[in-house]
């Protein structure tokens, strides 16, 4: 599959239960959702954020990053 190939396609035909149903909940709520998998081998995470039009809710977009399995984690004080 290339990029792009899923734009103007629905988000909820290329998800299975229980994923599905958490898309509706995110479509309803217009809420992000982001969270980290493992496939084949190789760890992403992926980002599902609300699209607005002129300021109106348009749907969803979806973005899926390949990380690397020891990436390392700082964690900062406010104001650095």
């Amino acid at each position: 599959m290339k990029d792009g190939d899923l734009v103007g396609k629905s988000l909820l035909d290329c998800h299975p239960e229980p994923a599905r149903s958490i898309l509706i909940s995110l479509l309803e709520t217009q809420q992000a959702n982001t969270y980290t998998i493992e496939k084949n081998g190789i760890k992403k995470i992926i980002q599902q954020k609300p699209w607005y039009t002129q300021g109106v809710f348009s749907g969803l977009v979806e973005m899926s990053s390949e990380i690397p399995f020891d990436m390392p984690h700082s964690i900062r004080k406010p104001g650095n």
